[in-house]
């Protein structure tokens, strides 16, 4: 049995995740900030906990962290306001990388997206501009860290039922991937620590997931 925490815990990727995680019995901490979202992560079987890491310091963030196996991270600002897209996607982030260590957890899994490096390539003139920089901040920042990390890079989301198939490589050109095998994955990812010090890119495929995530080298 593992104590994760997701930070992030109401979207729906987390929800999926949570309800994965103690269906084989994890305890999962599910970090919200609004507090009426509280029943929605209970009834997948998390445990709330209210908290905005947006402005949360970093020995703050790792009290809410302490005691816990694994982090998480499926936040994100939700894009429209540049500055909150780095308050969260950035700033937010790096600090509970910091925080992670401060409150001993090694574990991180980051939920990025396929195309999230330095040289992504989105004009500054793109809506979208935003969150691929920021992302590429916090990823970057993470690869620095000594802590054990993996980052996903799944494709184009969807709300398509999951598969439990997906397809990845360092090659791959973005498709689509279900927001439900997202979560399939990161589940199975926290089970195999050869994924640390792994960027994961994949779409949905018609590969076992296990079977993908274990060929990963």
């Amino acid at each position: 049995m593992a104590r994760v925490v997701v930070i992030g815990g109401h979207g729906k990727v987390a929800r999926h995740l949570a309800r994965i995680l103690s269906a084989r019995a994890d305890e999962v901490t599910a970090v919200i900030r609004n507090p009426e979202h509280t029943s929605d992560v209970e009834i997948v079987g998390a445990t709330a906990v209210v908290a905005d890491v947006e402005n949360l310091d970093t020995p703050a963030l790792a009290e809410v962290l302490r005691g816990h196996d694994a982090v998480v991270w499926s936040a994100g600002a939700g894009g429209g306001d540049p500055a909150r897209t780095y308050a969260v996607d950035r700033d937010a982030a790096i600090r509970s990388m910091d925080a992670c260590a401060l409150a001993g957890v090694d574990r991180y899994l980051m939920v990025s997206y396929l195309g999230a490096r330095t040289d992504h390539g989105v004009p500054p003139d793109n809506s979208f501009f935003a969150y691929a920089e920021a992302k590429a901040a916090a990823d970057a920042y993470l690869r620095e860290t000594a802590l054990a990390w993996t980052i996903l890079g799944p494709s184009t989301l969807t709300l398509e039922p999951g598969t439990g198939l997906i397809e990845t490589g360092p090659d791959l050109t973005s498709r689509t991937v279900s927001r439900e095998d997202v979560a399939l994955v990161a589940a199975e990812t926290l089970t195999r620590p050869h994924t640390a010090g792994k960027f994961i890119a994949f779409n949905n495929g018609d590969i076992p997931i296990g079977e993908a995530l274990d060929s990963v080298r």
